[in-house]
């Protein structure tokens, strides 16, 4: 276990996987500095991490667990302050986080499930429509600004109800709440510019309800307000809109580069020998969206291995170092390999925080992989992997761009070929 210095964060994210090798090789638990010099606990270890993840003595909620933000010592233009001054299913602890979970859950029913895989092919094919004739100019295509960004920002503000002007403008500010080498005035800016959007929706579905889940929870809070507060039901419908949009955003954009750089096992998928699912796990394995995600928060003094996590102490769950840790994985646990018989990774949490929209988010990563690459089955990248410039943070794990070489949509001849090879 690390317990000298402390490892000071990249907050460009330069190199997530070089980073996460250094600590994991530190130990298990490794002390990290934060933006402002905030320090946190690195866990480094899928074993130790699965652990605390279920552990009913770790935290998530800093208004009750973490003393330095409920006694002022963390400024409310803190860079990371966002990911702390929520109330949602994200950030609350015990009784509270149940109670917010289920009411969530509901909203996520079987009926609105059903919805959400026609909406996402009809999406999936849109966007793949509007790129047709950039492939067949030879374009080069960031596939990042064209598919990954705005498919599953579209799909999450349809889910919630929200307009496609008002989702680009929250977008915006999700972006910057994601970044790490942000100012602290700029974090400022952000936590009132989320809260101002989904404040605007909120006033919007009240007046004007509709088959949403903003409308379902509204209806809920309006009917009994012990359910949730006013500021929980804010904090949980942005929770709903960022994490299901950055997230699979992230995959997307691993999941196209590593196919991309690693044909002969794209190939695999296109024959048949390998399925697609197979493709997602290892891709949410290797190359886990989330990089470090904040926080964490000891309730009690955890002894790890001749090292105690203080009462209080911040946590970071380090994700891209546990899908790689070859205590689980062996010594090509850092290799991109779809045949790979154990694909164990921690990328939709574990625990009472697990993910509640997981399911949904395999279907569209399936829907969206498997249609992109029918279309455009010659699409190469237009840079060597090396050249891609990841985005600015610590907390997640994708490029600014993805630019590609689509080389042309399949002509009707080889559509029919490939609709008969599936038949």
């Amino acid at each position: 276990m690390s317990t000298g210095r402390p490892v000071v964060l990249d907050p460009t994210g330069r190199d997530i996987h070089g980073e996460a090798d250094h600590l994991r090789a530190l130990g298990p638990a490794t002390l990290v500095e934060l933006p402002g010099g905030v320090l946190a606990w690195s866990i480094n270890s899928y074993e130790v991490g699965k652990a605390l993840l279920s552990a009913p003595n770790v935290s998530k909620s800093a208004r009750r667990h973490w003393p330095a933000f409920y006694n002022g010592e963390i400024p409310p233009d803190w860079e990371m302050i966002s990911w702390v001054a929520m109330d949602n299913i994200s950030t609350t602890f015990g009784g509270d986080h149940r109670r917010l979970r289920r009411l969530t859950a509901k909203a996520f029913g079987s009926r609105r499930a059903e919805q959400v895989r026609p909406m996402a092919t009809h999406m999936v094919n849109t966007l793949l429509d509007r790129m047709a004739d950039a492939a067949d100019a030879g374009e080069v295509v960031d596939l990042k600004a064209a598919f990954a960004y705005p498919l599953p920002g579209m799909l999450v503000a349809e889910l919630i109800g929200m307009s496609e002007e008002a989702r680009v403008a929250a977008a915006k500010v999700i972006d910057m709440m994601t970044a790490t080498n942000i100012t602290p005035e700029q974090a400022q800016g952000v936590l009132l510019g989320w809260r101002d959007a989904i404040t605007d929706l909120i006033a919007l579905k009240r007046a004007q309800p509709g088959d949403d889940i903003t409308s379902d929870l509204i209806a809920a809070r309006d009917e009994d307000g012990s359910l949730l507060t006013e500021q929980e039901l804010v904090d949980t419908i942005f929770a709903i809109l960022g994490a299901g949009s950055e997230t699979t955003i992230n995959f997307f954009d691993n999941a196209i580069t590593q196919l991309l750089t690693h044909p002969e096992q794209l190939e695999l998928v296109k024959s048949g020998q390998v399925s697609w699912d197979d493709v997602i796990e290892e891709v949410l394995r290797l190359e886990s969206p989330l990089a470090s995600l904040p926080m964490r928060f000891a309730v009690e003094d955890i002894q790890l291995d001749g090292v105690t996590i203080h009462r209080g102490d911040p946590i970071l769950i380090n994700y891209a170092a546990l899908g790689r840790d070859p205590a689980l994985h062996g010594e090509s646990a850092g290799v991109f390999d779809v045949t790979r018989q154990h694909k164990e990774h921690l990328s939709f949490g574990h625990g009472a925080h697990y993910c509640l929209g997981a399911g949904i988010a395999r279907m569209v990563a399936k829907t969206g992989l498997s249609a992109l690459f029918e279309r455009f089955p010659r699409m190469t990248l237009a840079v060597s992997a090396t050249d891609l410039v990841p985005y600015p943070t610590f907390i997640m794990n994708g490029n600014r761009q993805l630019p590609v070489h689509l080389s042309g949509a399949l002509t009707w001849r080889e559509g029919e070929q490939s609709a008969l090879g599936r038949a």
